[in-house]
């Protein structure tokens, strides 16, 4: 019941842009590529240079991005993103380079 009342609270809370801290990765690797290595950045940007879609990485969560665009001179680094979350799709509204 707690866990149900927890998920519930925190899927509500999404809908109003919430902030947080992952990596924009490419939907071919995904969690895969979610790390500080240049080896990861440089697969990611391949990747999406190739076709894949970029994603949001956050707590080995793999998230669609609603427009690819916003992450895309994003791809491969840590990141701060402020938006929403509706069935596993960000909705973007703030993204910028995590220090």
């Amino acid at each position: 019941m707690k866990k149900t009342l927890v998920l519930t609270f925190a899927l509500a809370l999404s809908g109003f842009g919430a902030e947080w801290t992952g990596y924009i990765s490419d939907a071919a690797c995904g969690a895969s590529n979610a790390n500080d290595s240049q080896a990861s950045k440089d697969c990611a940007k391949r990747c999406v240079k190739s076709g894949s879609a970029p994603v949001f990485v956050v707590d080995g969560k793999v998230l669609t991005i609603a427009d690819p665009k916003k992450a895309m001179d994003f791809v491969g680094d840590k990141v701060k993103v402020t938006g929403k979350v509706e069935k596993n799709t960000l909705t973007i509204e703030k993204i910028a380079k995590a220090s």
